[in-house]
């Protein structure tokens, strides 16, 4: 007889596995729709918290989004070669940080209605209450960790 090297796990009553693809499929919307200003979602959401931020180092960035600062490497790499945000020396000369352009100013405010567009899709398809209410529910799971 075979035996597995740890038990099967019912998919269903994993969370974690319930999380991650809800978030693939709720980023291919957005992505499908940020795709017409030439952005991804996680690109989208660099550029808007850059906006709120005057400079910010890469680690505070990454934290303040709960990110692997080397995935939000992977994601502001493009965006700098385009012009959108630059990447400079920080504050002690061991960190570097960040800083939106005005051309990532205006691809930001170009891409904020293809942002609406995918957020009403999303709400028409899965209710506004409903998108309300998980959308509390996924900040609290934040604020809990």
């Amino acid at each position: 007889m075979h035996e597995q090297p740890f038990p099967a796990v019912d998919r269903s009553a994993c969370n974690c596995f319930a999380l991650r693809q809800a978030a693939r499929h709720v980023t291919q919307i957005y992505d499908r729709h940020m795709a017409k200003v030439g952005l991804r979602a996680t690109q989208f959401s660099v550029l808007a918290k850059l906006s709120r931020l005057e400079r910010v180092s890469i680690n505070e960035l990454a934290n303040s989004m709960v990110m692997d600062r080397t995935t939000l490497g992977r994601a502001i790499r493009p965006l700098e070669r385009e012009g959108l945000l630059t990447i400079g020396p920080g504050g002690d000369g061991r960190t570097r940080s960040l800083r939106l352009t005005p051309a990532g100013q205006a691809r930001l405010e170009a891409a904020a209605g293809r942002w609406r567009d995918a957020q009403a899709e999303f709400e028409m398809a899965f209710g506004a209450h409903e998108a309300a209410d998980l959308r509390s529910t996924l900040n609290r799971v934040i604020a809990e960790t």
